[in-house]
């Protein structure tokens, strides 16, 4: 038992920890495996861009002084980029940190906050964390169910968190039905749309929703450079709102939130179209490496528009998650998602695809 757990907060108290994926260190450890293949988090595996990497190395003479508290530079090449003014821009450690802030500025115990079953476990973690009530909504084929999300929608509510796509199911919304979700929601009510892995998406589906905070005050969009860019380990995203919600939030928000690392390999980030253009590539020839083979496998995929797969392994997916770490293969079980039967697997390079699927045909097959 704690002892200082009666101190916490109530929400707090209640709280469980997220858990993320098995580093590969420590499996290498675990087991005395000398190569391990990590498909568990969503990471970009092209590695760091010669650009990103140029612009960090010239930053390095520079750590003992704290980074520019605004991030004036990398606003403005998000400004140029998206055309967007960069009085609208919230810079995070994180796009996690973005969902983080508004929930810390807008939400408070006696409100709610809705969302839906099988999204983003950060969701209910900072809902309970600040108190609020959380009203999870089931999903509809492994997506938002916009309508019943609506219905869910009243006096008390505050807040509504849509990831498009969705994690960890990759489902997509049609944008003119998810526009219509957010122009019709009370003015009271805000959305954070949370678009992590927007850069994915085919152009033909995907909503070009940057304007969208023009002509709906009430939305916040929040992307990452985790994903697409290769910079997860710098933790850098951001949030695009109306001047007004950007301007609370830059209140809330640390003085130095990004590093001087993270601002200089984010601006480069953004500007490398070529690192971007090879990462969809990668990925839109990996979704289809894997998902030939499960259906090789007779095996049920969730049809995905991000840099991962869900895939129904017909039973437990525990067991199967195991034998994989034994092989040195590391996925991600999703039972926390009420998907039990599900691994998430995320798109590597073209060998790494083939390791996986020969070890998941090994361990179906029981050898």
């Amino acid at each position: 038992m704690n002892k200082f757990l009666e101190l916490a907060t109530a929400g707090v108290q209640q709280l469980v920890p997220y858990v993320p994926g098995k580093p590969v260190e420590e499996l290498q450890r675990e087991l005395g495996i000398a190569e391990v293949i990590k498909l568990a988090s969503n990471e970009n595996p092209l590695g760091t861009g010669a650009k990103v990497a140029a612009a960090i190395q010239a930053t390095l003479p520079e750590l003992t002084r704290y980074p520019d508290g605004s991030g004036f530079a990398l606003k403005a090449g998000l400004s140029a980029k998206l055309s967007v003014a960069p009085e609208q821009i919230t810079l995070g450690n994180g796009s996690s940190e973005i969902l983080e802030l508004v929930m810390r500025t807008f939400v408070t115990p006696e409100l709610e906050v809705v969302f839906s079953q099988h999204a983003f476990a950060l969701y209910p973690i900072l809902t309970q964390a600040v108190g609020a009530k959380a009203k999870v909504v089931p999903a509809k084929n492994y997506g938002h169910d916009l309508p019943a999300m609506r219905e869910q929608v009243g006096p008390q509510t505050r807040l509504v968190f849509i990831a498009n796509p969705n994690n960890p199911t990759g489902t997509l919304l049609d944008k003119d039905e998810l526009e219509s979700f957010i122009a019709n929601l009370p003015v009271h009510v805000l959305c954070v749309l949370d678009e992590a892995y927007h850069e994915f998406v085919a152009p033909a589906l995907r909503a070009e929703s940057i304007d969208w905070p023009n002509r709906y005050p009430n939305l916040i969009i929040a992307r990452t450079f985790s994903k697409a860019y290769g910079l997860a380990g710098l933790r850098i995203g951001y949030g695009i709102s109306s001047p007004d919600i950007a301007d609370l939030l830059n209140r809330v928000r640390q003085p130095f939130n990004c590093s001087m690392l993270a601002l200089a390999a984010a601006e480069a980030a953004l500007g490398d179209t070529d690192y971007l253009n090879q990462t969809v590539a990668l990925n839109n020839a990996g979704m289809a490496q894997l998902t030939d083979a499960f259906k090789d496998l007779d095996l049920p995929w969730i049809p995905s528009s991000g840099n991962f797969v869900s895939v129904d392994v017909k039973q437990a997916a525990m067991p199967i998650y195991e034998a994989l770490l034994r092989k040195g293969v590391i996925v991600r079980p999703v039972a926390n998602y009420e998907m039990p039967n599900h691994l998430r697997v995320s798109i590597g390079t073209e060998r790494e695809n083939a390791i996986f699927i020969n070890a998941l045909r090994e361990v179906l097959s029981g050898v």
